[in-house]
């Protein structure tokens, strides 16, 4: 195992060993590699570059109490990188093939996987890019499907604790009818301003709205809203501009099944946020951070504590993780050791 402040490690880039590369051309996938370039060689006129067309997902490994490494759900990020993949017009990476590609390069960077109880994982950057010379907006005519990997810690400063965020009223991250449910570059591109403006105000980052009405929460940053009402209940936002959160839809399962709380995919006005007890974001890098506060405009409305965690969030989040380094029972198929 590398030589790392395991405990203290941030959210950022790491040059690890090796990283996997597949070519398509001629119609079909080329076999798949491991390399040690981590610079890729394109033609300047590649699509990916001049017209965004590319896409990429994000999952991670987890070192278990006895040493093995497993991943979690990675078939669901290979599906939704394949309705990524329609949405732009690329080629599909078959599930199997994605999967394959996964457990080669977490192998092959073993070392890189933090120790059980130290809190890091090691985090895979799959992406599909569009290459190949090129000036006119059409789909390009080879794609290169890749993945490297990093050691991460928490996303947010500060891991599992409560972060304030602001409410973007006069930005949006995606277009109605866009490609908000897709996980593609121009959503996060369009987040960078307004992310900025966030940051530098004290806040963790942006809150956004439905860019129709700018009356409903959709995403938070780059992860997915979630809140507890008095009564209960977990609610999260539901829009076609949402990405369909992998962790967000494996919470609704645990809460229910789990928790034994009614869930709901609804929408989630900003002027009914009093009915949370409870609020967080929620995704792969994230896991789950609890929302302590949202400011709009000149109003500032709190959760559950600006400095504690809500007992929900915090049983959910035990939940949650217990099961990705293996100390909770998975439901069936979420699993898949790396051997």
């Amino acid at each position: 195992m590398k030589d790392l402040d395991w405990k203290n490690l941030g959210f950022g880039y790491t040059k690890t060993d090796y990283r996997y590369i597949a070519y398509w051309k001629n119609g079909e996938w080329q076999k798949g590699e491991l390399t040690k370039d981590n610079t890729l060689h394109i033609s300047e006129g590649s699509p990916a570059l001049h017209y965004g067309q590319q896409c990429f997902e994000g999952l991670k490994a987890y070192r278990t109490k006895d040493g093995s490494i497993q991943l979690f759900r990675p078939d669901q990020n290979a599906l939704r990188m394949q309705q990524s993949a329609d949405r732009l017009l690329m080629p599909r990476v078959p599930v199997d093939m994605f999967i394959d590609a996964c457990k080669q390069v977490v192998k092959a960077n073993e070392e890189w996987v933090g120790p059980y109880g130290s809190g890091a994982t090691l985090y895979l950057r799959p992406f599909l890019i569009g290459v190949g010379d090129n000036v006119g907006v059409h789909p390009a005519k080879e794609y290169i499907f890749s993945i490297f990997v990093c050691p991460v810690g928490a996303y947010f400063k500060g891991g599992l604790a409560p972060s304030k965020f602001l409410i973007s009223t006069h930005f949006d991250r995606a277009a109605p009818h866009g490609t908000g449910a897709a996980k593609v570059g121009g959503n996060y591109a369009a987040s960078l301003y307004p992310g900025k403006y966030a940051k530098e105000h004290g806040f963790a980052d942006c809150i956004y709205l439905d860019p129709a009405t700018h009356t409903k929460i959709e995403e938070v940053g780059s992860a997915n809203f979630f809140g507890i009402t008095k009564d209960n209940k977990f609610i999260t936002p539901i829009s076609p501009s949402i990405l369909p959160s992998i962790t967000k839809y494996s919470l609704l399962y645990l809460a229910k099944e789990r928790l034994g709380l009614e869930v709901e995919e609804g929408d989630v006005y900003v002027k009914d946020l009093d009915q949370f007890a409870e609020a967080g974001a929620c995704g792969t890098a994230a896991v789950i951070t609890p929302i302590s506060g949202v400011q709009i405009d000149d109003k500032y409305h709190v959760f559950y504590s600006e400095t504690e965690i809500g007992p929900i969030t915090q049983k959910l989040y035990d939940e949650l993780t217990g099961i990705q380094f293996g100390d909770k029972p998975a439901p069936e198929g979420w699993i898949v050791k790396v051997e």
